[in-house]
């Protein structure tokens, strides 16, 4: 169901490449040449590393210290001897966390649809998301391979039977997205980078969460969300996430997951804000995204219709659990609430 969500995505995109959205995550953990913290299972957030008199091994003052072992999100423990100088990776979540943190020098290729930053179309492509092309993974020699939750676990395990180091990401939520980035920070030598990051986007997420916390539960805005055409979200994804901390009320809320829109439960729960991944086009009737929702029969009573009240937001944003995820809850912010978030 997954895969047939991200291939609409980014089919109607035109290639764009949406890596929305998987189901099971795991929560990672961290730990710099020791055991990991038996308490750490279940628990978001715990990025943590082991100082000692290996002040060698310590990479330029970034705190890292190496060998590090981090344990990715399917539990799986990777080791580095040292800073990792040739990465390669096959999610433009990733791939954007790492251009953020300054290491575009270090990245040798990227998936086909990684297109952000500008930079990252000048790299060698290795293939889709889920399916990257092995055989030119091999060919870059690389000390690190970062890839995305769209990849598929047998992949995952054949590129580790190579000899390959990778790590796994797979966030589900916005403070795991942050807590990838940390990870990823430590993992390569740049975690004063990643902190300074992710410190600026806590603040995004302090601006949204306080200024919502001001709007009466009565007069919560009711939210449809459709990413792709014909799919919608609930609980337990961090598109839901948003909607609520934005102060809104998702109508699919009663869902769990990636799941198909039924039209008429819109309609019945009329909501008064529609959001909807900008520039798709409908693979079956051709049609702009907004002009499909708008033409569906019935939906013309539907309030965030009456009231012009649809708001296209940017496919890539809202489909990366990367740096630019707090760039999307405050597009969602301003769709829900205009003018609520102070520039």
């Amino acid at each position: 169901m997954l895969l047939m969500a991200v291939t609409l995505a980014a089919c109607g995109a035109g290639g764009s490449g949406s890596d929305a959205g998987a189901t099971g995550r795991e929560t990672a953990g961290v730990h710099a040449g020791q055991e990991q913290d038996s308490g750490s299972n279940g628990e978001s957030g715990r990025v943590s590393d082991t100082t000692d008199d290996r002040s060698d091994d310590r990479n330029a003052g970034h705190g890292t210290v190496y060998p590090l072992t981090v344990v990715d999100a399917t539990g799986t423990e990777v080791t580095l001897a040292a800073p990792p100088q040739r990465i390669v990776s096959t999610s433009p979540s990733e791939t954007e966390i790492l251009f953020a943190l300054g290491l575009g020098d270090r990245i040798v290729a990227v998936s086909d649809y990684d297109n952000y930053p500008a930079e990252a179309l000048d790299k060698p492509k290795i293939g889709g998301t889920w399916d990257p092309n092995e055989e030119a993974i091999l060919a870059m020699e690389p000390d690190l391979v970062i890839g995305g939750i769209s990849m598929k676990p047998e992949i995952a395990e054949r590129l580790r039977s190579l000899g390959l180091v990778l790590y796994k990401a797979n966030p589900g939520t916005l403070e795991e997205a942050l807590d990838t980035i940390l990870q990823i920070g430590m993992l390569t030598g740049m975690r004063d980078a990643a902190e300074e990051l992710v410190a600026a986007m806590r603040e995004d997420l302090r601006r949204v969460t306080e200024a919502a916390a001001t709007v009466p539960e009565e007069k919560k805005v009711k939210v449809y969300l459709e990413f792709a055409p014909g799919w919608t979200v609930g609980k337990g994804e961090y598109l839901d996430e948003m909607i609520r901390l934005a102060g809104g009320v998702n109508i699919a809320g009663d869902t769990e997951g990636w799941t198909m829109i039924n039209e008429e439960h819109v309609i019945a729960q009329n909501p008064d804000v529609i959001l909807y991944a900008a520039d798709l086009i409908d693979m079956e009737t051709g049609k702009p995204f907004d002009e499909l929702i708008r033409s569906r029969p019935g939906w013309d009573s539907i309030a965030a219709i009456r009231e012009n009240r649809l708001y296209g937001l940017s496919e890539d944003i809202i489909s990366r659990t990367g740096p630019r995820i707090t760039d999307a809850l405050l597009q969602v912010a301003e769709a829900l609430y205009p003018g609520m978030i102070e520039p």
